[in-house]
């Protein structure tokens, strides 16, 4: 699930705070519509992410991570932090 495209920028940009569809996508540049629905609901199923939909008028529906989510944001983080520090470029290593 994680190793999936797009789904770390997903998470990251929810770790701001719960957004719209529109908002997540704007965050997230490059996704289509269709992935950004796909995986949404991919990240809903697995318990990382709520969706929220409120009736309006208008309608509109929310994403929020979960307390799971939260809690994976830091790993998230430490591993970029890793890639940074021990991955070049060309994606291989110094060893």
């Amino acid at each position: 699930m994680l190793g999936k495209r797009w789904n770390g920028m997903i998470l990251d940009a929810l770790s701001g705070g719960r957004l719209g569809f529109s908002a997540v996508r704007r965050a997230v540049t490059g996704i289509s519509d269709a992935v950004l629905s796909d995986r949404l609901a991919e990240l809903t199923g697995v318990g990382l992410v709520s969706r929220h939909v409120d009736a309006g008028p208008p309608l509109s529906v929310d994403y929020a991570l979960t307390g799971a989510g939260e809690n994976l944001i830091p790993v998230l983080e430490r591993l970029g932090e890793w890639a940074s520090e021990n991955l070049s470029e060309s994606g291989s290593t110094d060893r």
